[in-house]
C-alpha cells in the first residue's frame, strides 16, 4: 500500500504559477504509475495528468502546454508545475498512484488516493 499527501495548493491570480507536490509514503514509488486529478464544486472528478515508471506522461487537453508532471523517485515525490494559470482551473486537486507500469486515464484505475490540495486562481 502507498499514502499519498499533497500540499502547494493555495491562491493565485490568472496567468501565475504553482507546483504541487504528493509525497508517498511506503516502498518500491517507483513501482507506481501516478496521476493527478482535479474536482471544482459541483463537478466531477477530472483527469489532470499521469506519468509511468519510467517518466513517460498523459495529459488532459485542458493541460497541454501548461502543466507538466514529474517524478523524483528518491524523493518519493510526484509534482505537477502549472503556468499561465486560468480561473477554470480552480478545483481541488488529487493526486494518485496505481502499482503498475503505465499511466491511465481513468480515475478507476487508481486505487490509492490523496486528500486533496484547493486551488484556487482569480479573475
Amino acid at each position: 500500500q502507498v499514502q499519498l499527501v499533497e500540499s502547494g495548493g493555495g491562491l493565485v491570480q490568472a496567468g501565475g504559477s504553482l507546483r504541487l507536490s504528493c509525497a508517498a509514503s511506503g516502498r518500491r514509488f517507483s513501482n507506481y504509475a501516478m496521476g493527478w486529478f482535479r474536482q471544482a464544486p459541483g463537478k466531477e472528478r477530472d483527469f489532470v495528468a499521469a506519468i509511468s515508471w519510467s517518466g513517460g506522461s498523459i495529459y488532459a487537453d485542458s493541460a497541454k502546454g501548461r502543466f507538466t508532471i514529474s517524478r523524483d523517485n528518491a524523493k518519493n515525490t510526484v509534482y505537477l508545475q502549472m503556468n499561465s494559470l486560468k480561473p477554470e482551473d480552480t478545483a481541488v486537486y488529487y493526486c494518485a498512484a496505481r502499482q503498475s507500469f503505465d499511466a491511465r486515464q481513468k480515475s478507476t484505475d487508481y486505487p490509492y488516493w490523496g486528500q486533496g490540495t484547493q486551488v484556487t486562481v482569480s479573475s
